[in-house]
């Protein structure tokens, strides 16, 4: 088996997969010798709750573990890697200022069933951090404890949904945008409202008139995304939020991309009424590869006695945890949160300051805007209008060349950048969607606009080519539907080609 190789792009190191490798008798640990009979798990632990034996599980010496992971963790594309233009999920650089602190003794060894007067410096850091999000977002009040966006947008519909209750209605529906995140849809019909889609108009933003129109006695609250997934400001919220209020109903913001906003709009002072942070994304804890998250609520006083319980107060200079809220939603989070996250967004905040995050903002702006006019030409712009933080390209001038996003995509690989974003917005047909965030220098950008515009270049002279692409990489193209659709995830010890299956 080669485990290297010298091609033209450097050492490449092929890894096998970990069942096709160790001996008998190796292991990577010692352990002292049992004092205690050794008994086989049939005999203490019924059947049904005995795992499946695995047939040919490897045996392994340390190092040849430790080498396995380290080069499976060196084919991984992050953001320290280089730039990483995810539209819509906000891939920026973090400092790792943040991440040493989050990792100090002080915060790691404390304990959830602690004594509330062994934290109190915890519990004043987590007080503060919901008044500093309070502050940024223009709300009144804030909890901590979703996990992550959907769980905030959750949180808050059941808010919506327990506040109506209180008030003898029972409304059942939702006015969503085309133009929001997927989370929105499934977050409605999970808290049990009927959802009622709204078109975005020609400059693609919501119009008064339609949400007017749509606006009746049995809309709970409208969702509005802002900046929304086309990288535009919804100009007319103020006149939406007052439209909806007149009718009784709520205005929820799904704040995941306050990136372009934090230190220069708050959202309360356009008339929400409650707005999801993912801190993960806007406040300095890198993310991907499935978490963890944080989503905190904030919240106008209206719908403070809905928040969830335990609710941090300070009482005179001590913090405590305050349950004794008939009216809360209960628990939605084990203890309160997950700490390490929010306690990175404190410590990135303190750092930043106001003026810190109000730059932030400015440079994440003026870099999609920069890439936006310089690819314009080349890449077709459904909304030719200056953007917020990011902006949404289609392959329209591509199409002729029989070229797709996908290709153009997979092309991008071959030049060690991360693709962007695509087919998504849903409401432009072969999206490609950028943020380049406020991390990226312009020399960085420079090299990206440069490779996108040589590949809009490669559509046109060399077509064939470009269907082809990745070519630069250890597996090619994969069949993604037949990934999609029957997924391997069982080691069957069959793999006579010892190859990743693709559909080159």
């Amino acid at each position: 088996m080669i485990i290297g190789k010298i091609k033209d792009n450097g050492l490449i190191q092929d890894e096998p997969l970990i069942f096709e490798q160790g001996g008998e008798g190796r292991r990577g640990y010692s352990l002292p010798q049992w004092d205690v009979e050794e008994v086989e798990a049939q005999q203490t632990i019924p059947p049904h709750l005995l795992k499946e034996e695995l047939e040919g599980f490897p045996q392994m010496s340390e190092v040849d573990v430790v080498r396995h992971f380290t080069r499976l963790s060196q084919w991984n594309f992050g953001v320290d890697s280089g730039f990483y233009p995810l539209g819509s999920c906000t891939m920026k650089y973090n400092p790792k200022l943040n991440e040493e602190i989050a990792r100090m003794k002080g915060f790691t060894s404390i304990h959830p069933y602690q004594p509330e007067e062994s934290v109190q410096g915890i519990l004043k850091l987590m007080y503060e951090l919901q008044s500093f999000l309070a502050e940024i977002t223009g709300m009144d009040q804030v909890t901590l404890q979703p996990a992550a966006g959907a769980h905030g947008e959750l949180t808050g519909l059941m808010m919506i949904r327990a506040a109506l209750k209180a008030r003898g209605q029972k409304r059942r529906k939702v006015l969503v945008p085309d133009t929001a995140h997927g989370t929105n849809c499934s977050t409605s019909t999970v808290t049990s409202f009927q959802m009622i889609e709204i078109k975005s108009n020609e400059k693609g933003i919501i119009s008064p008139d339609q949400v007017a129109r749509l606006m009746d006695e049995d809309i709970a609250a409208i969702m509005v995304t802002n900046p929304n997934t086309l990288g535009l400001f919804e100009e007319h919220l103020a006149e939406i939020a007052q439209i909806v209020h007149q009718k009784g109903g709520f205005v929820y913001c799904d704040g995941a991309n306050l990136n372009a906003l934090m230190g220069i709009v708050k959202l309360g002072s356009l008339g929400v009424d409650m707005v999801h942070l993912n801190l993960h994304k806007t406040f300095s804890t890198p993310h991907g590869g499935g978490g963890p998250g944080s989503g905190p609520l904030a919240v106008k006083k209206e719908l403070a006695p809905f928040l969830p319980i335990p609710i941090i107060v300070k009482e005179g200079e001590t913090y405590r945890f305050s349950e004794n809220h008939p009216l809360s939603i209960g628990k939605i989070k084990a203890f309160y949160g997950n700490f390490g996250v929010t306690l990175k967004a404190y410590a990135y905040i303190l750092s930043m300051g106001a003026e810190g995050l109000k730059r932030a903002s400015e440079m994440a702006v003026l870099n999609a805007n920069y890439l936006m006019n310089r690819l314009k030409q080349y890449y077709y712009l459904p909304y030719d209008r200056p953007c917020m933080h990011e902006c949404v390209f289609t392959d329209r001038y591509q199409e002729k060349h029989h070229v797709t996003t996908l290709d153009i995509a997979k092309r991008l690989i071959d030049y060690g950048f991360h693709p962007p974003t695509i087919y998504f917005p849903l409401v432009v047909k072969g999206a490609l969607m950028m943020e380049p965030t406020e991390t990226e220098s312009k020399e960085g950008l420079n090299r990206f606009i440069e490779t996108m515009i040589h590949i809009a270049k490669e559509a046109q002279e060399n077509p064939d080519f470009l269907r082809q692409a990745p070519q630069r990489v250890k597996v090619r193209r994969l069949d993604e539907v037949l990934a999609a659709r029957k997924p391997k995830l069982r080691w069957t010890g069959k793999n006579p080609n010892n190859q990743i299956p693709s559909s080159q």
